[in-house]
This record gives C-alpha cells, structure tokens and sequence, in this order.
C-alpha cells in the first residue's frame, strides 16, 4: 500500500481510535529498536505469516533512513534452496535477548510452542510486541500490544499493518529534528520524497 492509499485510508478512518493506535504502537516500535540496535525479529503464527508486513517495514527503513528498522523474518517451516532473508527459523528465538525487539503477528492463538519462545526470549531481556486478533496469552506476554477483534467493522488486521508500517518510518529520518510539528508543505515533500524513491530490494 503506498503513501497516496496510506493517507487516504486514515481519512476513512477520521474520529476512530485507529490512526492514532496506530501511531502509538509504532512508536513504541521505533523506541524499541533505534536506542538498543539489537535488531528486529518479526514473526507469525505456523498458520500465518506477515510478509507483506515485513516487505512494508523493509520500504519504511529504506525511505526513512533507518536500517534498524528492516526485519528479520522468523519462519516456521523454512524450505532447502530458500534465499538467506527467508531462511531463518524458529531458532533464531533463542538467540533473542537484550536489545533485541520481537514483533509478534497473530491473526489467531499462537500454539504452545512458540508462546513458550517468545516468553524465554522477553525472560532473556527481549523486548515483546505484539499485533494480534484477541489471544489473551499475548497481553500478558508482550510488553505492547495492538488488537483488532475479529468482530471489529472499521478494518481488520491486514489494514492495521499497513497503519503501522506507515507510521513507523515517520519522523524516522536522521535529519529530523524536535520542534513544532510539520507544515503542510514538510508534509508534502516527504510525500513526494516516498513516491520518488526508487524502490529497495524486494522480498
């Protein structure tokens, strides 16, 4: 989804509360992953796996100036012959500690196993995210989480990963500075600046 659709899908989505959760758990993405470096590990569920998030935070680090925020995609079932960006497995969990971040998609209930992962890596001092359908064992778990119910009307979670991702490059360049917020034309330009870009590497 690109900037054009991004900005047009939070007009729709005006006066919800979804914009700006949206804005709030990308920020606390970002505060994750910049001051500690230890990298970001995204996974799913063995039912579900969130590339197109993956492919989107991957654009957002590119075109905001921090590498940081480019994944690792964590598979659970990685075939002989795939790419090495598509060939790390559940076992690159444990190696998860402090400093690393762990963005945890979940559409459904995760299985035992990998809950049991995730809450050895948040015990080895990883820091636990969370964007889910409503799976109690991850509110405990994740330190943030961002839940849209099944039932919800306004959108449904692929959506809401096209709001995080967006969000996430934001205010993300290296040059950008504290102070009053964006002109209309700062806004602009940086709109132009993602339509302009060349696109980075795919997935």
């Amino acid at each position: 989804m690109d900037a054009v659709r991004v900005a047009l899908l939070r007009e729709v989505l005006a006066g919800t509360e979804w914009p700006a959760a949206a804005r709030r758990f990308a920020g606390a993405l970002r505060s994750s992953v910049l001051p500690h470096g230890g990298g970001l590990l995204l996974v799913g569920t063995a039912e579900y796996e969130p590339w197109h998030l993956a492919a989107h935070l991957v654009d957002e680090a590119a075109w905001s100036g921090r590498p940081e925020l480019t994944p690792t995609l964590v598979r659970h079932r990685v075939r002989p012959g795939d790419p090495a960006h598509l060939a790390v497995g559940l076992g690159r969990l444990e190696a998860a500690g402090r400093g690393s971040t762990l963005l945890m998609v979940a559409p459904a209930r995760p299985d035992v196993p990998l809950l049991e992962r995730v809450h050895d890596a948040r015990r080895a001092g990883a820091t636990v995210l969370s964007l889910d359908g409503g799976a109690p064992e991850l509110r405990g778990l994740a330190h943030e989480t961002l839940t849209v119910a099944a039932d919800t009307a306004e959108l449904d979670l692929d959506t809401l990963q096209h709001l995080v991702s967006a969000a996430t490059g934001e205010n993300g360049r290296p040059d950008a500075s504290p102070g009053p917020r964006r002109t209309l034309r700062d806004r602009l330009s940086r709109l132009a600046d993602h339509l302009t870009a060349p696109p980075p590497p795919r997935w």
